[in-house]
């Protein structure tokens, strides 16, 4: 590690303020940020903590039945909070990392760092949410623009995520069981007006809406109609965990999974 300025501001304005300066870098649960210093991959002067701005908490229904969770939401509190409302997305923050993790991480953390394998990325894209900036309003199809790359602004705060309640939905996650990231997951949401499939921990360029599988649930909702449907394994991540052919082929493998889960 290396010497660094620390700033907690109380208000969103006041982290807004401090961002501006030379060097500065919002840290919120540090989950990401921490490890990267650490390796010396990144060295901002200044860190501007966003945990102790009270507005960017908490998890609450607005007045069109949007659940509305404030970028400052922590990964047990959403696990906690949202499992009235949204069953699917509180079990998807419930079974994030390690309970280290999940009591220091937060969703707007996830959402602006926007990892190739994360979680939330999946239910954000899934849902048809929108990212709340203290800026503007930003559809999750326009927000995930690339791997770890997003239509954020510098110095633009996650302020707050709002998803459209499904009628149903299920996050399937395939761990790879060192880092507990999915190696391939798939958030399934099926609409009044159609089916959502949002894929994560497969491709090169991030989280992905499976277009061929939505099509085919939006016209027949069972694990049958996806059966005989495989991903384009050109463009999916190849290591020493799995080929891009693999997870092309867990990409159905999970989305069939998810759809029973739904159906029963």
């Amino acid at each position: 590690m290396y010497n660094f300025d620390v700033e907690v501001p109380a208000t969103v304005a006041e982290a807004v303020e401090a961002l501006g300066r030379d060097e500065a870098q919002p840290i919120s649960g540090g989950q990401t940020l921490i490890p990267t210093l650490k390796a010396r991959l990144a060295a901002p002067s200044v860190l501007v903590s966003l945990n102790a701005i009270a507005e960017l908490k908490g998890v609450r229904k607005d007045d069109a039945g949007l659940l509305c969770i404030g970028g400052g939401t922590t990964h047990a509190q959403v696990a906690k909070d949202a499992e009235a409302d949204y069953p699917a997305l509180a079990s998807l923050a419930a079974r994030i990392g390690d309970p280290a993790v999940r009591n220091r991480g937060t969703i707007g953390g996830s959402v602006a760092n926007n990892d190739p394998s994360a979680c939330y990325p999946a239910a954000v894209l899934g849902s048809g949410g929108t990212v709340v900036t203290n800026n503007r309003e930003i559809a999750a199809d326009d927000y995930f623009i690339g791997m770890f790359e997003t239509a954020l602004d510098e110095g633009e705060i996650v302020t707050e995520v709002r998803f459209p309640v499904p009628e149903a939905a299920h996050y399937e996650k395939h761990i790879q069981p060192a880092s507990r990231f999915p190696l391939v997951a798939v958030f399934v949401a099926k609409f009044a007006d159609g089916v959502r499939v949002a894929v994560t921990g497969a491709s090169e360029n991030g989280v992905f809406r499976w277009t061929e599988a939505e099509e085919a649930l939006s016209g027949n909702f069972s694990a049958d109609a996806v059966a005989g449907l495989k991903a384009d394994g050109s463009q999916m991540i190849s290591d020493l965990h799995g080929s891009g052919e693999y997870r092309a082929h867990l990409v159905g493998v999970m989305t069939k999974r998810a759809v029973a889960a739904i159906t029963g």
